[in-house]
């Protein structure tokens, strides 16, 4: 496999890529996103079988249920950061090891308590963000990774951006294994 290749299915939505400016038209879409993704995830995995879950999605890569229970996880997280930056000046979020967390026992559970979390974390994400004005979603944390200061804003977009990344990994395989 080339290195592109690989890329590819790493990224099959390639890199998330913030705009300079973030306009209102943008924040509104990335809400949308955010909104309707619980039920499209489910839609795309609920009919697949253990062994179509227990199927990474690359080579060296997570299984579908690990990314499904990863998804639960980080939007968990990224929840939480709104909060934060919401109530703290500038905090430093707290950083995790997803690969760490996915080679936990608990990923390999069956996925429906994940779509639920799934589901109900959007849903309060969803109305949390859309109760924020423009003003508030600049308030920013920091991430310790990086030591990035990331707005509000940018945050949206990169959960929006991960909602459709993992969904492309899943829809990907479904389609070049012909599960469809």
């Amino acid at each position: 496999m080339t290195d592109q290749q690989l890329e590819t299915l790493k990224y099959p939505i390639g890199t998330f890529d913030c705009p300079s400016t973030i306009t209102k038209a943008m924040t509104e879409a990335w809400i949308s996103i955010l909104e309707h993704f619980p039920n499209r995830l489910e839609q795309l995995v609920s009919d697949l079988s253990d062994k179509q879950l227990d199927t990474p999605y690359r080579a060296n890569g997570w299984t579908v249920r690990q990314v499904v229970h990863h998804v639960a996880d980080s939007h968990h997280h990224s929840y939480i950061r709104f909060k934060w930056a919401m109530t703290e000046d500038n905090p430093v979020i707290k950083a995790y090891d997803e690969n760490t967390w996915a080679a936990q026992h608990d990923y390999n559970q069956p996925i429906e308590l994940s779509l639920l979390h799934i589901k109900a974390v959007h849903a309060k994400l969803v109305h949390y963000v859309k109760g924020l004005s423009i003003e508030q979603l600049q308030r920013t944390f920091i991430h310790p990774e990086s030591n990035e200061t990331v707005a509000l804003t940018k945050n949206l977009g990169i959960y929006a951006w991960h909602s459709n990344h993992h969904y492309a990994h899943i829809q990907e395989l479904i389609k070049r294994e012909g599960w469809m």
